[in-house]
């Protein structure tokens, strides 16, 4: 891997890291090379920081990629990918008929032409990294206004983008490190063909389900394994029989020795967000409003799924997917508010703002910090004015999935007017595969009554708003004084008189003109148009606009508070490689309660009820008594283990992270945090910052005890053989 590195913000910060304040972080990969080596090899790293990272020649981080939202790591000469079971959902629902369920019965790949292909899945292995900081700033013209300033950066990083993408197989993105602190140009190659080899039953790759979603002791075996195709040259290639399974430039080896209590570990992978940047309104919106409203949407939206699931077989596997995100946001919505409340974070972020603001009176060389922090904490005061519409129209996908399809369809077609150049970049002619592939990848995921019950609450909450809020193509179909009842009969005439919810015509309809679509007279299409031009193209713009603002304010503010630090400070999460420091260890949750870092097979049997969520499979069952003879089991623990806490420092995105031992071995994935930690976007605590990850040593067990002799060539090919 090719690495132009990216300079710390400060030069004059790069010191040696103490530990009193390094092991929370999520650093970059050059972050990592300007710890104190003394330091990390007390820490526990028993090789050098160049092997995993060295600019010009990448290392051992090369073989950890993104899976569709989710972190993953190469294991093997062949392209085997370890993840989390829960990142490999989607494929299973899609290969799922409620005559052959493989989501409630797993799958394992006897052989490569059983192996499943995933649909609109794909690897996406980073190849090279350029600050391009100094050519974003000098692209904003001088004297522009917030609005000008966005679509000046904007455009500037589709250049580079599409520059970048001229070399062949090429997926390059601008990573925007702390709302403009510093921008780094990503070049990766993606490969589409990303294929099924193996995935536990359900009842063990969600073993305790959503009872057990963010909690600690935890038995759950979420991993899962993948293999990446190329073309019979190495290329990147859409699925073909002739495919061949990829050559990674580098994999991690498993370990023969796995992790006990006090091992040193590292998460590797991509955080997705965190907001750490945040001011003290800016997090009082999240905690006041965000949150709470998500979770209160999200339960009363799994109601109606759940209770469709029960009357109808075919809505449940349908809505499957969508249950079980819905599912594991709301819970993690939840534990954010009390989380939140629990440690006092915004009284903290308070009190740490006003540390900084009193060293800037003596620091004139940050007057202007300042002035960008009163103006980020106005803008969190005009964000409230329309929060609640702008809340509800994001939320069209997971509460209105064929108008949010009808909405993807017109909005192509509208940006097709124009030069590709000058388009939105999520409708930029280089997403129109992966566009088209999750318009497909939908059909699995609607069922119409359910659909039709989902959209009408959707558009009562909208119409519920007060008068200035409310969105004027809805209420021209219903007037507002109407009943619930005449929405629902509103939905399905538009749900009756459209096309968009068959796969063949909603294919045919991507890609037509604004003209076309409209001539087809289709009642859901028509409706879309009508919202761009009322409702999302306005919001877009004011949230342009605002995003611009904070651009422009908010890297004077990280500077300011980074000097005030002493020290380099992580960035916030950002979907971009990241290493987080951490010791296998346990934690207190409350007083007089200590929660042990490990949990093993047998904690599974002493769970199982019978019942779902802990109804443990019959052949777990019957070679539980057994696991201790096994050569994965742990003498420290006398059984097999299953999972871990470490103090990784970690948020979405880290799900199916490799967890490395100290030899930069694999020894687990990261699937999930504690209840009490969830709150860990917002501020590092290492007494309950803590991390869980599926033990390898439980995945091995489940195929060389319970899969057995069908699992030979997987166990082979990890070189257990």
């Amino acid at each position: 891997m090719i690495h132009t590195r990216i300079l710390p913000i400060c030069l004059s910060l790069l010191v040696a890291v103490s530990a009193a304040h390094a092991v929370g972080g999520k650093w970059t990969p050059e972050q990592l090379l300007d710890h104190d080596a003394e330091w990390l090899e007390e820490l526990g790293l028993e090789v050098p920081a160049q092997v995993l990272w060295s600019p010009g020649e990448g290392g051992l981080l090369e073989a950890v990629v993104q899976v569709r939202g989710c972190s993953s790591g190469f294991v093997s000469p062949q392209g085997l990918l370890i993840t989390n079971h829960h990142c490999v959902f989607g494929i299973l629902q899609h290969h799922s008929t409620a005559e052959n369920d493989i989501i409630a019965s797993g799958y394992l790949a006897e052989s490569a032409a059983d192996e499943l292909p995933g649909p609109a899945v794909r690897a996406s292995i980073p190849s090279r990294f350029t600050d391009v900081t100094d050519v974003i700033g000098a692209a904003v013209p001088e004297g522009a206004d917030d609005l000008e300033r966005f679509e000046a950066i904007e455009a500037k990083k589709k250049a580079l983008v599409a520059s970048c993408e001229e070399r062949e197989n090429r997926r390059c993105k601008v990573a925007v490190y702390d709302d403009g602190v510093r921008y780094t140009l990503i070049e990766a190659i993606e490969y589409p063909d990303v294929r099924l080899v193996y995935a536990p039953p359900r009842a063990v790759g969600e073993y305790g389900g959503d009872i057990d979603n963010w909690m600690w002791p935890r038995h759950t075996g979420d991993f899962s394994l993948l293999r990446v195709y190329t073309a019979p040259g190495g290329r990147p290639a859409e699925y073909a029989e002739d495919n061949v399974p990829l050559i990674p430039k580098r994999h991690l080896q498993i370990a023969r020795q796995g992790v006990s209590d006090g091992s040193f570990v590292m998460v590797v992978g991509y955080p997705g967000r965190t907001y750490r940047r945040l001011t003290r309104s800016e997090m009082e919106e999240r905690h006041e409003r965000y949150f709470p409203s998500r979770a209160a949407l999200y339960q009363d939206w799994m109601e109606i799924i759940a209770a469709a699931g029960e009357r109808d077989e075919e809505a449940r596997i349908a809505m499957a997917s969508r249950y079980k995100s819905l599912a594991n946001r709301e819970k993690n919505a939840r534990g954010q508010v009390a989380a939140i409340d629990r440690g006092d974070l915004v009284g903290k972020k308070i009190a740490a703002e006003a540390e900084v603001i009193e060293w800037i009176a003596d620091h004139p060389e940050h007057a202007a910090a300042l002035d960008s922090y009163q103006g980020l904490e106005a803008l969190a005061a005009e964000v409230l004015a329309d929060w609640d519409r702008s809340f509800l129209l994001g939320e069209v996908r997971s509460g209105a999935l064929p108008l949010a399809l009808a909405l993807t369809i017109t909005r192509w077609s509208m940006e097709s007017e124009t030069s590709d150049a000058e388009r939105r970049a999520d409708y930029q002619e280089r997403n129109r595969a992966r566009t088209r592939s999750n318009l497909e990848r939908a059909e699995k995921m609607l069922h119409a009554a359910t659909d039709a019950e989902l959209m009408t609450d959707w558009w009562r909450r909208l119409r519920a708003l007060p008068a200035d809020q409310r969105v004027a193509p809805l209420d021209a179909i219903v007037p507002v004084e109407a009943s619930t009842e005449a929405v629902r009969a509103a939905v399905d005439r538009l749900l009756a008189e459209t096309s968009v919810t068959d796969e063949e015509a909603r294919l045919e309809m991507f890609g037509e003109t604004p003209d076309a679509l409209r001539a087809r007279k289709d009642r859901l299409i028509d409706l879309a148009f009508a919202l761009q031009e009322a409702a999302y193209l306005p919001r877009e713009k004011t949230t342009d606009r605002r995003a611009g603002a904070r651009l422009r304010l908010r890297p004077a503010w990280r500077r300011a508070v980074e000097a005030h630090a002493g020290r380099p400070i992580d960035p916030d999460a950002n979907g971009t490689l990241r290493v987080s420091l951490a010791h296998v260890k346990g934690y207190s949750p409350r007083e007089a309660v200590w929660m042990k870092p490990l949990t093993t097979v047998a904690g599974v049997i002493e769970k199982h009820t019978g019942s779902d969520p802990f109804d443990a499979p019959e052949a777990v069952r019957q070679h539980a008594p057994k696991a201790p003879e096994s050569r994965w089991a742990d003498p420290t623990v006398g059984n097999v283990p299953v999972g871990f806490l470490a103090t990784g420092d970690t948020t979405g995105g880290s799900s199916g992270s490799p967890v490395l031992n100290g030899r930069g071995e694999l020894v687990g994935v990261n699937f999930d945090r504690v209840w009490e930690n969830i709150a860990n976007d917002f501020g590092y605590n290492p007494d309950i910052a803590r991390n869980v990850t599926a033990d390898v040593r439980y995945m091995l067990w489940m195929l060389e005890e319970i899969e057995g002799a069908k699992a030979e060539r997987i166990l082979e090919e990890l070189g257990l053989r």
